[in-house]
């Protein structure tokens, strides 16, 4: 059930090696972009940035997943709201944003009690599993600390 809500590009089924690799990559990553999401045994999760370039150099697309037993317990709002902080704090952004299948209000909903706000619909943008769907953009425009604190406010943050 993971799967189908992420890119293409994350590999499916994950295997050890698909983790490791991931693992390795970050580790040789600096400024660092990706994170994981432990409990006290294993990674549950991951959660990161992807800096875009050029024309769109100050904005960054945060992308997320968590293991299906940890969903409910409030754990990717907390971790979205730490990694847009860091992100904010980190990097000379102005913007970032997720997209988010429509089939994943869960996914939207956890963006929106971080702060993230709809700004639009891409039709049928996305094809997942062979089917073209619609990639609405939750994101947050937030150029100064006083925007996120409002958003946050709002969504009951």
């Amino acid at each position: 059930n993971v799967w189908i809500n992420l890119r293409d590009r994350f590999p499916h089924p994950y295997t050890r090696a698909d983790g490791e690799a991931w693992i390795a990559r970050c580790a040789d990553t600096v400024p660092r972009t990706d994170f994981a999401i432990a409990d006290p045994q294993e990674a549950i999760g991951a959660i990161g940035v992807e800096l875009q370039s050029a024309d769109k150099r100050r904005s960054a697309e945060i992308g997320y997943w968590l293991a299906e037993p940890f969903w409910n317990r409030g754990i990717m709002t907390l971790a979205v709201q730490a990694m847009t902080d860091y992100a904010f704090a980190e990097f000379d952004l102005v913007r970032i944003y997720a997209p988010v299948l429509d089939w994943n209000p869960a996914s939207a909903r956890v963006l929106e009690k971080a702060g993230y706000r709809l700004e639009g619909r891409l039709r049928e943008s996305v094809v997942k599993d062979g089917v073209p769907v619609d990639d609405p953009l939750t994101l947050t425009n937030l150029n100064t600390q006083d925007d996120y604190e409002a958003a946050l406010k709002l969504a009951g943050g």
